[in-house]
């Protein structure tokens, strides 16, 4: 599952925080402003930022969006075929492959390192290895990533092979992320995932033969048949499999996946209240941090004794801190320059855009500073504390300042703590809901936005 794509939500009170069903409707928040203003008539601005040289001291990163499944989960809502032959796999790799060339051509973009790059999905490793490798080498001629902190490959475990996890530490990947979600057959099968716990036991050996930098995990709560019971369970297999870093997110049910479809049709929602699933996320964080864990985001746990002196998640950490991004692929977001981006949404479009040597922009947002100062200080959030010195430093604004009323209102309701006057502590209820918090801090224009 990947942490890029997200949707947005309008602000909610604390009823609604706490409201028992979970229904239609993402509070996963991932980028601001809010895609809904991102328009078409943005690109020919954003275009002219791209002929223009970038910041040398802004980072950059690398997205692959790999849309390819062995099935559709009913509760995905990313952009993603089950239905593409050998043959229209390998021509949208040649696409993918090309739109980098493209990208690193623009003044914007030569000659910039990469700090990160990721290849999200979708499945990445559904793809053969064969189709891989010619996607990498086409890449790093254009532009190379020897000196990357970080490469992140998202897996699904019945696609793997021992011959590609082999292939992925070949090609430089230094963190594997394995979804997992869940440890119960019969709740794989019925959320419609692809996957059974016989294939995560198969592959784990030739994971951990290959000595990655990180082996990541991702849970999901609250998956349609989950029970304390269930939930326990899981948990303490993932515990038992000791891996690096362990994800967690709370099922949601954005408009466009197979759970919500069902709902706009007039059944109840399936899926476990909010009040429960957040129960079994905090579950999840004691017992993770009684193995050895600590909370390194609201999603994720970290591994206190891991050993590696690289970076733990540059992919994240860059992005909440304002990194510049090219995000490649049908659908895919990105940010360079100032602007918001996002590709066309459509595989003819990507496909006949890249034939012609185009960049498969679909539409951009230009930002401004306090837009920026927004972004990263909602994204920041997500860590669980905020250093107040950094946005002093880097935009000149003390937020407690820009945003009193906000932050006196969370802290009565005792969602986060000011401990000192460099510093903000989100308390563990603040953390468990920190999504629907967020839009709390939005410009009025871009309260109760749609999430699209």
């Amino acid at each position: 599952m990947s942490t890029e794509t997200g949707l947005e939500t309008p602000a909610a009170n604390d009823d609604q925080i706490t409201e028992k069903k979970t229904e239609v409707g993402s509070v996963f928040v991932s980028n601001y402003p809010p895609f809904s203003f991102w328009q078409k008539d943005s690109l020919s601005e954003a275009q002219q930022a791209l002929a223009s040289p970038a910041a040398e001291e802004t980072p950059l990163g690398l997205y692959l969006h790999i849309p390819f499944c062995r099935k559709r989960c009913k509760f995905c809502y990313f952009r993603v075929y089950v239905d593409k032959n050998a043959d229209q796999i390998q021509a949208y790799l040649d696409a993918l492959g090309r739109e980098v060339e493209l990208y690193s051509q623009q003044p914007a973009v030569a000659k910039r390192p990469l700090k990160f790059v990721y290849f999200g999905g979708g499945t990445p490793s559904y793809v053969a290895v064969k189709h891989l490798h010619g996607l990498i080498d086409r890449i790093k001629a254009a532009m190379p990533w020897d000196n990357v902190e970080e490469v992140t490959f998202e897996c699904e475990p019945g696609t793997l092979t021992q011959s590609k996890v082999a292939a992925y530490r070949e090609i430089g990947v230094t963190r594997l992320s394995l979804g997992i979600e869940n440890w119960n057959d019969e709740i794989l099968k019925e959320n419609g995932r692809a996957h059974l716990t016989g294939e995560i036991h198969r592959c784990l050996p030739w994971i951990r033969a290959q000595g990655f930098d990180q082996l990541n995990v991702d849970l999901i709560a609250g998956m349609v048949g989950e029970s304390w019971d269930t939930w326990r369970d899981s948990v303490q297999k993932t515990i038992d499999i000791d891996p690096d870093s362990v994800t967690i997110y709370q099922m949601e049910l954005p408009y466009n996946t197979v759970y919500s479809q069902g709902i706009l049709g007039g059944n109840e929602s399936p899926v476990a209240d909010w009040e429960t699933k957040r129960a079994w996320n905090q579950y999840a964080i004691e017992e993770l941090q009684g193995a050895g864990y600590d909370v390194s985001s609201a999603y994720t746990m970290l591994k206190r004794a891991s050993g590696s002196s690289k970076p733990r998640f540059a992919y994240r950490d860059s992005l909440w801190h304002g990194a510049d991004m090219l995000g490649t692929g049908i659908a895919s977001f990105g940010h360079l320059s100032g602007f918001h981006l996002q590709n066309v949404a459509s595989w003819n479009d990507y496909l006949e855009r890249i034939a012609e040597d185009q960049l498969p922009l679909g539409r951009a947002f230009k930002t401004n500073d306090s837009e920026r100062l927004t972004r990263e200080l909602i994204l920041q959030m997500k860590l669980g504390r905020l250093d107040l010195g950094y946005f002093r430093r880097k935009f000149d604004i003390d937020p407690l300042e820009a945003w009193k009323d906000t932050f006196q209102g969370l802290v009565e309701r005792e969602m986060l703590e000011i401990s000192n006057a460099d510093e903000v502590l989100l308390t563990t209820r603040g953390l468990l809901q920190v999504d629907a918090l967020l839009p709390e801090f939005y410009d009025p224009k871009y309260s109760n936005a749609r999430y699209t």
